[in-house]
């Protein structure tokens, strides 16, 4: 069974930090794509990062580059979002997914993604 699992979430002020974790179990970490998504309320769910299975290239939404960084222990089958200087605008449910055939900044499309997990609540106060 496929399995992935967000945590780390909560509240924090703005300017600071959370380390969000997905854990995977039931394929092969290896070969896939496993992207951060967000979905703020009323809002359409967005890509934040990802990183690719083919070469372990890393890639980011504009609004949080330079302030989040994507990194993954094969070893733990495990994605990290370090998520640093947090902003309000930042607030969202946020879900780890994974593809197998996604390459490139295509890992940052939320449509069509093979498996999802259940998502875990980022709430940055002002």
């Amino acid at each position: 069974e496929v399995q992935l699992q967000a945590s780390g979430g909560g509240l924090v002020q703005a300017g600071g930090s959370l380390r969000l974790s997905c854990a995977a179990s039931g394929f092969t970490f290896d070969d896939y794509a496993i992207g951060w998504f967000r979905q703020a309320p009323g809002k359409e769910r967005e890509g934040v990062s990802c990183i690719s299975s083919s070469d372990g290239s890393t890639y980011y939404a504009g609004s949080v580059k330079g302030r989040f960084t994507i990194s993954s222990d094969n070893a733990k089958n495990t994605v990290y979002l370090q998520m640093n200087s947090l902003k309000p605008e930042d607030t969202a449910v946020y879900y780890c997914a994974a593809d197998l055939t996604r390459y490139g900044t295509s890992c940052l499309r939320a449509h069509g993604m093979d498996y999802w997990g259940k998502g875990t609540l980022v709430t940055v106060s002002s």
